[in-house]
């Protein structure tokens, strides 16, 4: 079996490191090499984070960027899982689908957003477009992938104890295939939450995180810019340790497929 490591594990080691990073920035901040303008204290940011939170501002445009990528990485998860199934149970299309995601997948997602604001133009739709590009392609690799990698014993075995193919494919298929595909899960959301954050920037109208930080950009609020930086990382963090982490231990770990690693 393979090891994971555990949402929880080492949390001192975690909050360590975090402190440790505070720390030297906050020796920069206060060193006088930077205007406090550019590079506001620690208490400076919290502040502004606080007031962002009593007027529910960084709500509402977390809220919007929440929605964009939701929405894009749900119709991701839509095509993404059956296709990549489909390519790992059908030597035809594979060779059909294979080249098109490989030669798709290492073009950035950002380099969509001229193409995809001249069509449908600035709005919502193109970060949800961008979202959508950037989760497909990994999560359709990840699935083919576990597929493929299902061991071909189990197969054989479950077709001589006289299972029907509807069950191989619940009982055998989806449960051999499920950390590849909760791997590709989470490797889409990093590349659909991060490509949410650059369309915001570019095709946002008035509402979201990543436009939230172009827009203080403009007025040297850096600690606005920050604020919102710290949003995005925590929300970030929930769901790939919360979420993603709590769907892994229900399926994956419970099943035996994978272990926690110690220490």
């Amino acid at each position: 079996m393979n090891d994971i490591a555990s949402p929880w594990r080492s949390p001192r080691r975690a909050v360590t490191t975090v402190l440790l990073l505070l720390a030297i920035y906050e020796g920069f901040a206060r060193s006088g090499k930077f205007a406090p303008a550019l590079m506001p204290s620690l208490a400076a940011v919290g502040s502004t984070l606080w007031e962002m939170l009593l007027d529910g501002s960084i709500l509402q445009h977390a809220a919007a960027t929440l929605t964009r990528v939701l929405i894009g990485f749900v119709l991701a998860i839509a095509i993404a899982i059956p296709l990549g199934i489909w390519m790992g149970r059908s030597v035809r299309v594979e060779r059909f689908f294979l080249p098109l995601v490989t030669a798709f997948m290492p073009i950035p997602s950002l380099a969509w957003v001229p193409i995809f604001i001249l069509w449908c133009g600035i709005g919502d739709m193109v970060a949800i477009l961008v979202v959508f590009y950037a989760a497909l392609f990994p999560l359709i690799l990840n699935t083919y992938t576990g597929v493929r990698s299902v061991n071909p014993l189990w197969l054989r075995a479950a077709s001589s104890m006289g299972a029907r193919e509807s069950s191989i494919f619940w009982k055998v298929i989806i449960p051999g295939a499920s950390a590849f595909i909760i791997a590709g899960l989470r490797q889409s959301f990093v590349r659909a939450w991060i490509a949410v954050i650059g369309a915001e920037m570019l095709a946002a109208s008035d509402y979201g995180l990543g436009w939230k930080i172009f827009d203080a950009k403009e007025f040297l609020n850096a600690d606005v810019m920050l604020a919102s930086v710290t949003v995005i990382g925590v929300i970030g963090f929930v769901f790939e340790r919360l979420a993603f982490g709590s769907i892994e231990k229900a399926t994956v770990v419970r099943w035996g497929m994978v272990k926690i690693a110690k220490g």
